[in-house]
């Protein structure tokens, strides 16, 4: 074991401050990396202060991690000293159940190992991000290229991913009518890779100071769906929603908003139930789901889409030291779009 410089939460009611964790030694199927950039993503707060009561403490959190290879393990293939990586949400899986041979390991029968707030097969809790580096089965560890922005990079490994996987699953495409539901860390990533797709996109909001950025972003058109004729105006518009809101919103709304056949994915998930009818779904044949990140193969496959689309987050850079500012900011919706925290000011 090594200690090493992180940041992180004692408990729920402790502000992140610095703490050294113990990381293993790079074993022979293993990558170390020095960490240069982590994201910060709205899960990282929730479980910092245990919002779904399945917290471990000491916690280090962070899974948007992109850096440096410092050395490699013996048996190790894909990577070399000095090329950049990234690790997203996961660690590791069981590898051998039915979703993990069809890699979504996300989705892994047996559990899969969290990046951090998990415990790894030896028994020891994971630590994020937040750290000076991490040790990464190769099978885990990311290529990221070159050419992008390394910084803006971070949050493809969870809001990329996240709304990548669903718009590829359900084949948007050029000519369809897509809306993204919210404009924030997943919401302009939506955007993005939908428009990216070809898809003529939509961002649904209840903010009008967003539409600027929406049409930046990539979007066609803006709807303040707090406007009276919002649902008369959008009935059966749309072949797919992509509702990235975890705030409560209406289901059945937003279903109506479906072409016959369509399908409206779930990312977002709000604290309390939303209400849905049956009739909703049955009238129409429409289609309600959800969509938990994506497998390693699946995150590579979205990497290489944004290299060759040119696709980033849009980030703003922070210090460590003001972790526990940028938490009540998130809280506030008060950042566009996405932090990350840059590690050499650990």
């Amino acid at each position: 074991m090594e200690s090493v410089q992180a940041y992180g939460t004692i408990g729920a009611a402790a502000p992140l401050a610095p703490l050294n964790i113990d990381r293993r030694e790079t074993g022979p199927t293993d990558i170390e990396i020095e960490i240069l950039y982590c994201g910060i993503c709205h899960s990282d707060i929730h479980q910092a202060k245990n919002e779904w009561g399945n917290s471990i403490y000491p916690m280090v959190p962070g899974h948007e991690i992109v850096g440096r290879v410092t050395a490699v393990g013996k048996n190790v293939t894909s990577f070399k000293k000095g090329d950049l990586a990234g690790v997203g949400c996961l660690v590791d899986s069981c590898r051998k159940c039915d979703h993990c041979l069809e890699g979504d390991e996300q989705l892994c029968l047996n559990g899969s190992v969290g990046t951090y707030n998990s415990v790894d097969k030896s028994g020891n809790p994971t630590f994020g991000g937040y750290s000076k580096k991490i040790i990464v089965d190769e099978s885990f560890t990311l290529h990221i290229s070159e050419k992008l922005d390394l910084k803006a990079v971070a949050p493809l490994l969870c809001a990329g991913i996240t709304t990548y996987s669903p718009l590829k699953r359900w084949n948007v495409s050029k000519g369809q009518q897509v809306a993204v539901i919210g404009l924030g860390g997943l919401g302009h990533m939506g955007v993005k890779i939908a428009a990216a797709m070809g898809a003529e996109v939509t961002v649904l909001s209840t903010s009008n100071n967003k539409e600027a950025d929406a049409k930046k972003l990539g979007a066609k058109h803006f709807i303040n769906t707090r406007n009276e004729d919002t649902p008369k105006k959008l009935a059966g518009k749309f072949d797919f929603i992509l509702n990235t809101i975890s705030a409560p919103n209406s289901y059945n709304v937003a279903l109506s908003y479906l072409k016959n056949k369509g399908t409206m994915v779930l990312v977002g998930a709000p604290p309390e139930p939303s209400e849905i009818t049956g009739f909703s779904l049955i009238l129409g044949n429409k289609n309600l789901a959800g969509s938990l990140i994506g497998g390693i193969k699946e995150t590579q496959e979205m990497l290489d889409f944004c290299e060759t689309h040119n696709i980033v987050s849009d980030v703003e850079i922070i210090p460590i030291s003001k972790i526990n500012e940028a938490y009540e900011r998130v809280l506030r919706s008060d950042v566009k779009y996405r932090f990350v925290i840059d590690m050499a000011t650990l």
